[in-house]
């Protein structure tokens, strides 16, 4: 009768756990704007004007054209065409201990989530408890066995079962994987996070070298230039505050030598962190002319930039979490029952449990109801409902956000190709200006602290120039992270999701 009676228990149990108190989540519609405003429009950017501009940008010089709609390759790095920048960026995902952190932070998370739906089940437990007990002599002695002196073997199972009446527990399963969700999502931002890093670092580290480079030819023009001065103040030609504004113009320019030594140091270092390597880690050997300026832009639709962006969907499955909490807050303020079993055996020895007379049996049943706890359930409640409104909140403020990045990343592009050509422009005049220097010098006509002058003029726009190009490269960059960097087009075990691109309505309006 035993086995029926458990079926009959178990199979009411079910019938009374059919519904779920709580709002139910549901998908968010995706953004209505289908551009990023003027930042949106248009589709290249504008191009270096000239043969000798082009030349002096080197690979920066290139018209970029954007395709939206397109989808992003995972590898986006290997656009730059550099091999050295590619086995950097496969040794950091191999190396960086923040990857490894965030795989098992999200195989806890996961854990979690099973250790919830535990919960649904019935909990079993054995125990054995064999005693030796003693009877006074003023009492009876055992029955039927007429001793003082006995044992007792004693076996049963603790059977236990919570019916998930109201799904307060379902509720909670359902936070967990949101949760779990959430925490595969900052996976992905991590490596978003990495891969970017490491591309941005190498772009930083050949801009530092190539303006340390052009500020030592600099110093050592302004030393070339000090001397001249110097000597034309023994003939009469230079007063001495011409030597003097000369003295402090290499000053000023030495001033800037140690500050960039510095930063190409760090900018080592950082390179050495993000790939697992301590300081001392081989040179890198980024140059701006190692690194090619991808043409071809992809520019994802605000619709599918909710379901590529890492934070908007880390956003999105706090927020799921956040309505289930609602439920399970609901659901202790219910009425619950909880379902008991006891079979067992007691024998005075181990053999007599297979034989018949000696199995033992208690069912039980206990319903509870809070009734009065100072409103403790009913505050939790509340607070619960405060945080879903909070997380709603949150995923709107980070999608206004990530577009607002985007926007101000095309923006960036176009402004940014502007400048690399008229800081192009800037220094191919200042190179023809210092040719033509060193022609008149050569014949007499300009004095050589002149000539010395239009080369500083040169060596400064070079300054810009490099700047501008590894500006270029850069925004770029930028461009790939604020759309999300392609992970759903990876076959690594980091990034194993694809985007559904859904576009349910959902609780709320994104953007008015």
């Amino acid at each position: 009768m035993m086995p029926n009676k458990l079926m009959l228990w178990a199979a009411t149990a079910l019938a009374l756990s059919g519904c779920a108190v709580g709002p139910d989540f549901k998908k968010p519609a995706p953004p209505a704007p289908t551009e990023y405003g003027q930042a949106g429009k248009g589709s290249s950017t504008q191009s270096v004007a000239g043969s000798a501009e082009a030349a002096a940008a080197g690979p920066q010089s290139v018209v970029q054209v954007f395709h939206p709609g397109q989808d992003i390759p995972p590898q986006w790095w290997a656009l730059f065409h550099s091999p050295d920048l590619d086995r950097l960026v496969r040794r950091a995902l191999d190396q960086n201990p923040s990857l490894e952190s965030a795989r098992d932070a999200l195989s806890a998370a996961n854990e979690n989530r099973l250790a919830q739906q535990s919960a649904l089940y019935p909990s079993i437990s054995g125990s054995f408890n064999p005693t030796r007990n003693k009877t006074s002599r003023t009492y009876s002695p055992v029955p039927n066995s007429n001793a003082w002196l006995y044992t007792v073997h004693t076996a049963q199972l603790n059977i236990s079962y919570v019916p998930d009446l109201w799904g307060g527990v379902r509720r909670g399963v359902e936070a967990a994987k949101a949760l779990r969700d959430a925490q595969r999502d900052q996976l992905e931002a991590v490596y978003l996070t990495l891969t970017s890093s490491v591309v941005q670092a190498a772009i930083d580290y050949a801009a530092l070298n190539a303006q340390l480079e052009a500020t030592q030819s600099l110093v050592a023009l302004q030393r070339s230039l000090l001397a001249s001065a110097e000597r034309q103040e023994q003939v009469g030609q230079f007063s001495r505050n011409d030597v003097a504004m000369q003295r402090a113009s290499l000053a000023q320019n030495e001033a800037t030598l140690a500050p960039l030594q510095k930063q190409l140091e760090q900018q080592k270092h950082l390179i050495a962190a993000l790939v697992g390597d301590a300081p001392d880690a081989p040179e890198p050997s980024f140059t701006l002319e190692s690194l090619s300026l991808p043409v071809d832009l992809p520019v994802s639709l605000p619709a599918r930039l909710i379901e590529q962006r890492p934070d908007i969907r880390t956003a999105q499955a706090n927020w799921h979490a956040a309505c289930a909490q609602v439920g399970v807050a609901v659901a202790n303020r219910l009425p619950n029952v909880q379902l008991g079993a006891t079979p067992g055996f007691a024998a005075a020895s181990i053999a007599q449990m297979a034989s018949p007379g000696f199995g033992q049996w208690e069912i039980a049943a206990m319903i509870t109801q809070p009734l009065f706890d100072g409103g403790l359930l009913r505050h939790q409640e509340h607070a619960a409902r405060a945080q879903y409104d909070q997380a709603a909140a949150d995923y709107r403020t980070t999608i206004i956000a990530a577009l607002q990045d985007v926007a101000d990343t095309l923006t960036a592009i176009r402004s940014d190709a502007t400048a690399l050509g008229a800081n192009a422009s800037a220094a191919t005049a200042a190179a023809e200006s210092w040719h033509i220097a060193q022609a008149q010098y050569r014949l007499g006509d300009v004095s050589e602290v002149a000539m010395l002058q239009a080369q500083q003029t040169q060596l400064q726009a070079q300054l810009a120039l490099a700047q501008a190009r590894a500006d270029r490269l850069s925004d770029t960059v930028a461009l790939f992270q604020a759309l999300g960097g392609g992970w759903w087009n990876s076959k690594e075990p980091d990034a194993p999701r694809t985007p559904s691109w859904h576009s349910d309505k959902g609780l709320a309006t994104i953007l008015p």
